[in-house]
């Protein structure tokens, strides 16, 4: 039994400081930080930069999957499950004396690489639903991309070529730089050749701190983009190397299509707060292609049973509205927000202390769960007695 991590498209880009790689050597460069911060000695396959194998597997965020020594894939699961997995190779290989534990393994994790400070500058409030767009990085032969690009549109944007574009310039922790705070800060230009933005160019912040690592970002009103025009945007900074061996003017460019990339996640830090809450904020984080709606293949198994139900119009997918739809009323979101593993339904544990008494009577059906529907009649029971008073 052969085990292998493949690294592909990051789901979340910004998670840990990590962002969307421009290069396989960048690429490989994130496995070998992976493999660091791991401690694990199983191999790595590296999708390519195209992500042929993750568009092949399904495109899920989490999946796992086994392969027979004849090459046929033989279980697959969307959402990764240990014990799960555990079970299936007890079926396919049979089960072992002694598995392995955590403790067997005796990983050497080490400390986390020291980063100029984080969290100086507040990130911007951006409107729901925004998606990636497709960037393409112009070549530069003398440095690398030390600031990678993450430009999201809203859905006017996308739809009528009017609306928000979201500029987010990063710093790649695979070259260990920060900001420079003392020289001038980031500036950026754009051009539209046909069409119309405001502001064209801007300036990052002023930082009382000497140096950073926080994202500068922009939000750019967009009156007009012909979707066949890509944006031309310049930057302009000083990197510094956190060795403090270097600190060079660098400029870069990059186009920005008016097209969602399906391979560019979703960023970071775009769930909390982005309303609905509980268990819709968990479905929310499972859109692993960033299209603000979740298919069948995106979400785990455990919450297979309740896809249709969730899925009000039957199109094959939960998108906002229908999200939103599951957040309305707050005695159902206050509820919800208490199923911890993220099933749909409530245990007797998952209850508040209080209301454990009357479990039995809430479990209409027996089945030693609590589900939405069972609660909407316990609900409607409440509001009943509410309006006889």
């Amino acid at each position: 039994m052969k085990f292998y991590y493949i690294y592909k498209a990051l789901a979340h880009p910004g998670l840990h400081g990590y962002v969307t790689p421009y290069t396989l050597e960048e690429r490989l460069m994130q496995i070998q930080e992976a493999k660091r911060t791991l401690g694990s000695r199983i191999p790595w396959i590296s999708d390519t930069m195209s992500n042929d194998l993750k568009h092949a597997l399904g495109d899920a965020s989490n999946p796992e999957f086994i392969i027979d020594p004849d090459g046929r894939l033989v279980n697959k699961r969307m959402w990764s499950n240990p014990e799960g997995l555990r079970d299936d190779l007890a079926r396919l290989v049979g089960p072992v004396e002694n598995p392995t534990r955590i403790a067997d393994l005796d990983l050497e994790i080490p400390p986390p690489r020291e980063q100029a400070a984080k969290g100086v500058v507040p990130s911007i409030e951006l409107p729901r639903g925004m998606q990636a767009l497709e960037v393409e990085p112009v070549a530069n032969e003398e440095v690398p991309f030390y600031v990678k690009l993450r430009a999201e549109a809203d859905r006017d944007l996308l739809r009528r070529g009017a609306g928000k574009l979201y500029l987010g310039f990063h710093l790649d922790p695979i070259y260990a730089v920060h900001w420079n705070n003392l020289v001038d800060p980031l500036h950026f230009e754009l051009k539209l050749p046909r069409g119309t933005a405001s502001p064209l160019s801007g300036t990052g912040p002023e930082v009382e701190v000497e140096s950073d690592s926080d994202p500068r970002q922009f939000l750019i009103d967009v009156n007009a983009w012909d979707s066949d025009t890509p944006l031309q945007a310049t930057i302009r900074y000083f990197a510094c190397d956190d060795a403090e061996t270097f600190c060079i003017p660098v400029t870069q460019q990059f186009r920005i299509s008016l097209e969602r990339d399906p391979d560019g996640g979703r960023r970071a830090g775009t769930f909390p707060g982005r309303g609905g809450g509980g268990m819709a904020g968990r479905i929310r984080e499972l859109d692993a292609n960033g299209d603000s709606r979740i298919s069948r293949d995106e979400v785990p198994e455990r919450m297979g049973r309740i896809f249709g139900r969730l899925d009000a119009n039957g199109d094959g997918f939960i998108d906002e509205d229908e999200l939103d739809g599951m957040a309305s009323g707050p005695r159902m979101q206050r509820f919800m927000q208490r199923d911890e593993d993220g099933d749909g339904r409530l245990s007797r544990d998952e209850l508040p202390e209080r209301m454990r008494q009357r479990f039995e009577r809430m479990d209409a059906n027996g089945d030693g769960y609590v589900d939405r529907e069972e609660l909407e009649v316990m609900f409607e029971r409440i509001r009943g007695r509410e309006n006889n008073r």
